[in-house]
């Protein structure tokens, strides 16, 4: 069986489901290794803040960094489940979700590697783009049962 990259539940207004098709998109393409795909979903100054804790910021670093990271390593996927979107302005949203990964050639979930993702958006030139992404483990220190709650959560979407 196939994960699903994103939670089937679908935005419940149509002015959140841009957020969610850009969050969607920048997910696959990871899940593809596909770092240009993956720059171009970012503002022409967006950041990314990623899961070990290293800045990228602009497009050509972005696309960049990943681009060494996706040629080196075969990266786990994600499955994802949104836990909000909420717009700060009409031109600003902000997006929460919680991710697993799977490991390559693997079909369960690394609980090690659940995360809280942050995604922050902006409407300009008619168009949604990311100004920041942060991607921050869900560990949980000192309450193991989150950790194991959000794992049977994300087991789900397999």
């Amino acid at each position: 069986m196939t994960p699903q990259t994103v939670s089937p539940q679908t935005p419940s207004s149509a002015p959140e489901f841009p957020i969610y098709a850009l969050y969607r998109q920048l997910l696959e393409a990871w899940n593809n290794q596909d770092a240009h795909a993956f720059a171009a979903t970012f503002a022409e100054n967006g950041s990314s803040v990623g899961y070990d804790g290293s800045i990228m910021n602009g497009l050509a670093e972005i696309e960049m960094t990943l681009s060494g990271i996706f040629t080196n390593h075969k990266t786990a996927a994600y499955v994802a489940i949104v836990r909000e979107i909420r717009f700060l302005s009409p031109q600003v949203a902000m997006l929460r979700a919680v991710v697993g990964m799977i490991p390559p050639g693997k079909t369960e979930l690394n609980p090690e590697r659940n995360a809280i993702q942050s995604l922050v958006a902006n409407f300009a030139d008619n168009q949604w783009r990311i100004a920041l992404f942060q991607n921050t483990p869900a560990r949980f220190d000192g309450r193991p049962e989150l950790a194991e709650t959000l794992t049977q959560e994300l087991r789900q979407l397999l």
